[in-house]
């Protein structure tokens, strides 16, 4: 319940902030609402919201000046998810001929974000192009924009509201307008058309040098095309920056090597294990030293990983080899497997950066938070870590 002391405190500052203003000049009658006041922030103390929101709703209605607590109380349905309510409560502002510019504003960006959460995407962006030519609130209505052409995939009208937004704000977005070159990128490799597609990479390569996205689809158009020694130098460019990306270009890089014919397959995963170790190079790099020396080295390999890495996926690959020489196989080890597998099922691959959302596959924009670029994958922990956390813990 606590929760609700915070969505009301804006509606209770609100009224106070009106009650205040009038100071000593306040008639009878308003001296009146005073009381209404206090007794709607006694019930907010006492955890009670739903007695809170309907004296404050009352107080609202007193006085048609009161253009602060309207927007509290309309934030506050729409929060609780009664977006029939704000909308009404927004609308009798808009509708109100006496409101100065900035008070119209924020009415109309509080609707257009109501239309939003109610999935009238037409209606706010109308309200939110209204604010862009008036003026008013500008950058709140770009970005409110930006959400709503994300939602709808509509991604040349994502680029030119952000590169409208960048230039009347101090907003970075370099990330999110070469996302939206890559997702236009993709669209024309889709359609056929791969000129298009090149330079919708080239500019989200000029706009953001750190893309790795425009690096992977630039590898996989030369692959397709047959330029292999440019696609596995883009995709070795992906792999310096680190092994978060790993997963993504390996299968395309593992693809260049052998239409390359080159038989030092094992030492070139060694080398890039060195530099950026990782489950999916772990368990190619087992594979291709199983193939090349036998099960015995493959064995003796994830045993030197694993006493660093608190991988799962390498716990799973070590006891199968293991089973895979005992006659018969232990049935300690098939139990063992069948945990592992169960928990490697239920383990994600992917996290959020920022608002910590978990994912089986890579997303270049976070399904929770929206954020572009900030899925990376998730590292085993170190051995060395895990257990200076414990001395910790027992200390």
């Amino acid at each position: 319940m606590m929760e609700w002391l915070f969505l009301l405190l804006p509606v209770a500052a609100a009224s106070g902030w009106w009650l205040a203003r009038r100071g000593p000049r306040h008639t009878c009658a308003e001296s009146e609402r005073e009381p209404v006041f206090f007794r709607g922030l006694n019930y907010l103390l006492n955890e009670q919201p739903d007695k809170a929101i309907d004296v404050f709703l009352k107080l609202a209605e007193v006085d048609s000046e009161t253009v602060e607590t309207h927007l509290a109380l309309g934030a506050l349905f729409r929060r609780r998810g009664e977006v029939d309510r704000a909308i009404r409560i927004h609308q009798n502002l808009v509708a109100r001929q006496s409101l100065g510019d900035a008070q119209r504003g924020f009415a109309l960006y509080e609707l257009g974000r109501d239309y939003m959460l109610a999935g009238l995407f037409d209606r706010a962006e109308s309200l939110f192009k209204e604010l862009v030519e008036r003026q008013l609130l500008q950058a709140r209505a770009l970005r409110a924009l930006i959400e709503i052409y994300q939602a709808e995939k509509e991604w040349p009208r994502c680029l030119e509201t952000a590169e409208a937004l960048q230039r009347i704000s101090d907003e970075p977005l370099r990330t999110e307008i070469a996302q939206y070159h890559c997702e236009l990128a993709e669209q024309c490799l889709r359609d056929g058309k791969a000129d298009r597609a090149r330079s919708h990479l080239l500019d989200a390569q000029s706009v953001d040098p750190d893309c790795i996205r425009a690096s992977l689809v630039q590898a996989r158009m030369e692959l397709r095309a047959g330029d292999v020694e440019t696609a596995a130098l883009l995709y070795r460019r992906v792999a310096q920056r680190g092994p978060r990306y790993l997963p993504a270009m390996l299968p395309g890089l593992m693809e260049c090597w052998q239409r390359l014919g080159r038989e030092s397959v094992t030492a070139e995963l060694r080398a890039l294990f060195e530099q950026h170790p990782s489950p999916p190079l772990m368990l190619r790099l087992c594979d291709a030293i199983e193939a090349e020396r036998g099960v015995a080295a493959a064995r003796e390999f994830l045993v030197r990983y694993l006493s660093g890495h608190a991988d799962l996926s390498g716990a799973e690959r070590l006891l199968a080899l293991r089973r895979r020489v005992q006659q018969p196989p232990s049935a300690e080890d098939e139990v063992l497997l069948e945990v592992i597998a169960r928990q490697l099922a239920a383990q994600p691959g992917y996290q959020c950066d920022h608002c910590g959302f978990e994912a089986r596959e890579l997303h270049w924009q976070c399904p929770s938070c929206k954020r572009w670029g900030s899925i990376k994958t998730v590292e085993p922990e170190p051995i060395a870590a895990a257990a200076v956390l414990r001395q910790r813990q027992i200390a």
